[in-house]
């Protein structure tokens, strides 16, 4: 063998055991960490019958005065949650005044909305049918319709056990699907279950990062996210849009509560743009950097952004896969709907 071949193995040899130390020690660094956040799991138990029904409920259109949004509308499930805009259109193309947040894991978050008016999943999900920027139905108007519809009578006495549907029913239902719609098994996930290679080096070192600089403060627990209200612009003023979207002040009439705001959980966040309340920033680059400033006081470099950017797409879990219901047909009393007036 030549002495320069041996020289090049040999090389080689010491900077692949140098990466496996680096490796090794970033992994004990970010280990530390690990205790403040938990891998999601499935439902611990659901009503079968009620997320079937639920599942039917939200995709159906015809619980809107148009007979066009659904629940799917608003939080794609085929867009990680969401509809992807900077904030949702309701009925007649109105524009809405803030950015819909994400569907899946929210069975996680301590209350509902941006603003947490709603405590949970079911009474949040009554809130829209009758939102005349939204949905723009009412709920008798729903339970009208849906009691015409003899299929759906069927099922919701075989599901609740009584002769007429009504708006409590389906709100239960709806938040019965919506329990079910976690996402297991993400990269980040499988290192909290002992799994320390599933991240590799960047995204460890964007791990580490994301810890040491303080998001962890807000971003933590299973959801990394959704378990508190903050303020949106600590060390810095937010410029984006705050019109008619005061926040967590809304609920408790507290100043001292004004632009605070759900923490929105960060799974699945490589999916859920655009982000924050106004969905002012598109990429989770500029959300980083805006993050970094306006939170943390701090200017993260290109370097740096790129990693916390690699380790917050760890985050992406398996989505919720199903069969798409097949909606009962309208009978000939059921009332059409009227999107144009």
């Amino acid at each position: 063998m030549s002495a320069r071949r041996s020289f090049t193995r040999s090389v080689v040899s010491v900077a692949v055991v140098s990466a496996a130390t680096l490796l090794a020690g970033g992994v004990a660094v970010a280990q530390q960490f690990d205790q403040l956040y938990a891998p999601i799991a499935p439902p611990k138990s659901v009503d079968l019958g009620k997320v079937e029904l639920g599942k039917k409920l939200y995709f159906d259109p015809r619980l809107s005065k148009s007979g066009f949004i659904s629940c799917n509308s608003c939080h794609n499930l085929s867009m990680g949650g969401t509809d992807n805009i900077r904030t949702s259109i309701g009925d007649k193309w109105q524009q809405g005044p803030i950015n819909s947040p994400t569907v899946l894991n929210s069975s996680l978050n301590l209350a509902q909305f941006w603003d947490g008016r709603a405590a949970d999943l079911k009474a949040q999900a009554g809130g829209p049918i009758a939102n005349p920027g939204e949905m723009a139905f009412s709920h008798t108007l729903a339970i009208d319709m849906l009691a015409s519809i003899p299929a759906y009578v069927r099922e919701f006495k075989l599901v609740f056990g009584k002769d007429k549907p009504d708006i409590d029913q389906v709100t239960e239902a709806i938040a019965e699907f919506e329990k079910t719609l976690v996402t297991p098994n993400s990269k980040f996930d499988q290192y909290l279950l002992g799994n320390k290679a599933a991240l590799n080096k960047d995204e460890l070192a964007g791990y580490r990062l994301f810890n040491e600089s303080g998001c962890v403060a807000c971003h933590n627990g299973p959801n990394l996210g959704g378990n508190s209200f903050q303020k949106m612009g600590v060390v810095e003023a937010y410029k984006g849009n705050t019109k008619n979207v005061e926040g967590r002040s809304a609920v408790t009439g507290k100043d001292a509560d004004r632009f605070n705001y759900k923490v929105p959980t960060l799974r699945n966040v490589e999916l859920t743009y655009p982000y924050f309340h106004d969905g002012a920033s598109d990429t989770l680059a500029q959300a980083v950097d805006v993050m970094g400033r306006l939170q943390l006081g701090k200017k993260f470099t290109n370097a740096e952004n790129e990693q916390i950017v690699a380790f917050l797409k760890t985050l992406t879990g398996e989505q919720p896969v199903f069969r798409l219901p097949i909606l009962p047909p309208s009978s000939d009393s059921t009332p059409r709907p009227t999107p144009f007036k």
